[in-house]
């Protein structure tokens, strides 16, 4: 049941909806032996083979000590490998190994499925919709954060 004012209801309908979905999405990818996390990371470095782990850290907004276990765990399955980077040998790059390209086509459908049942009641210029003003929410709490941080620093440079 919606509250009378949205303003006051949205924020925690929001906090539900992520909840909800990272359960189901952890459960769905218990299914191919992964977590939700793992899974983040496999996708990442698909799209983009030879990503840096520091950058990939940031990418999934992640501390690196944390990132390292996730890949540790990828790296002893066997779907990932680190390789230094030619240039900087303290640097690692991740890849995917030859094991884990038929998993990435299983995880792509995972995604259409989780997508298909948080939207199978709604029409699709609906879900257009809800999808283009989630992302436009998004840019707004973005827009607003960073405004607050550069406002935090021009105060900091005052008075520090």
């Amino acid at each position: 049941m919606l509250a009378r004012n949205p303003d006051h209801h949205f924020i925690f309908a929001l906090a539900d909806l992520q909840r909800a979905v990272r359960a189901y999405a952890d459960q769905q990818a218990a299914r191919y032996g992964l977590t939700r996390a793992q899974w983040a990371v496999l996708v990442k470095v698909y799209r983009e083979e030879g990503l840096q782990q520091a950058k990939l850290a940031k990418l999934l907004d992640i501390q690196p000590i944390t990132l390292t276990r996730l890949v540790d765990r990828l790296c002893s399955s066997g779907l990932v490998e680190r390789r230094p980077d030619a240039s900087d040998r303290r640097v690692n790059r991740l890849y995917l190994t030859p094991t884990a390209r038929p998993l990435m086509a299983k995880l792509r459908t995972l995604r259409d499925e989780i997508n298909q049942t948080a939207l199978s009641h709604l029409k699709p210029a609906e879900a257009d919709r809800l999808i283009a003003q989630l992302e436009q929410i998004k840019a707004n709490v973005r827009a607003a954060y960073r405004s607050q941080c550069q406002a935090k620093k021009r105060k900091e440079r005052r008075h520090g």
